[in-house]
């Protein structure tokens, strides 16, 4: 594993480069709906994001898809889960796609190890590494601005970073929404609302990156899509009436196993 990663973030630019099937990456989505062309690039594209084989490619990212979490969850692994030493680092996403460096990423386990050596992805004005209580503290923050948070393995079944990332940014939820492929994943989580407690202020349609809530002005409410809702929880934190809250995806009926 630890070969694995050091040959990847060494490279780590080439992933946002990669070709499916000798298919540049550039216009998938046309390809993507090609009758024949199509099927073969989904169906190797899937195989690539959750191998489990010997000998998996890190210039491809290999075994490498996320998961969304709340924030609950995200405390949970970082205070009692995490292997130390845990570094925050620059969000690649964001640095390839947007050409910004922020530190939003929370690194632990063997990935810690390797990308110590690498100062390029560190932010010189935060000392690392840092304490689990730290690590929470920047999850909660990233986590009001809006930023989704996120489980990664890298590869699987090994999970070392929690990240915090938007739309359209993130690498995996773009291949996700943009050409439906698994590389980021619902949480095992709901959004729930509560018509009772609603005010129809629509702060929390703004906080949704998935379109999942829509304001209804003839109700004064607000309607939840239960199809695009991720189970983030991050527009909980625009709410000020309590009226949303997070259920097991399990203990709903009709989108338990849907993620």
């Amino acid at each position: 594993m630890v070969n694995y990663l050091e040959e990847q973030w060494m490279q780590f630019e080439t992933v946002f480069i990669r070709k499916i099937m000798g298919f540049s990456s550039k216009d998938l989505g046309y390809k993507m709906k090609m009758p024949i062309i199509g099927r073969l690039l989904r169906w190797k594209a899937e195989s690539m994001i959750h191998s489990e084989k010997e000998g998996r490619n890190p210039k491809r990212a290999d075994g490498h898809f996320g998961q969304a979490i709340p924030l609950e969850d995200g405390k949970a692994i970082l205070s009692e889960l995490a292997a130390e030493p845990i570094l925050c680092n620059y969000c690649m996403c964001r640095w390839m796609q947007r050409g910004e460096k922020e530190a939003v990423c929370l690194n632990f386990g063997a990935l810690s190890g390797v990308l110590e050596k690498m100062p390029r992805f560190m932010p010189k004005e935060r000392t690392n590494p840092i304490s689990r209580e730290e690590a929470i503290e920047i999850l909660e923050q990233n986590n009001k601005k809006g930023y989704i948070a996120s489980v990664w393995f890298q590869p699987v079944p090994y999970i070392n970073a929690i990240c915090s990332c938007e739309s359209p940014e993130c690498g995996g939820l773009t291949l996700r929404q943009n050409f439906g492929l698994n590389a980021f994943y619902k949480s095992e989580y709901i959004i729930d609302l509560d018509q009772d407690k609603c005010q129809g202020c629509k702060q929390c349609v703004a906080m949704c990156q998935f379109s999942a809530i829509r304001y209804i002005p003839s109700m004064d409410r607000v309607i939840i899509d239960y199809d695009k809702c991720f189970g983030c929880g991050v527009c909980r934190h625009a709410c000020q009436h309590d009226a949303l809250k997070l259920i097991p995806r399990e203990e709903f009926p009709g989108f338990d196993g849907t993620y």
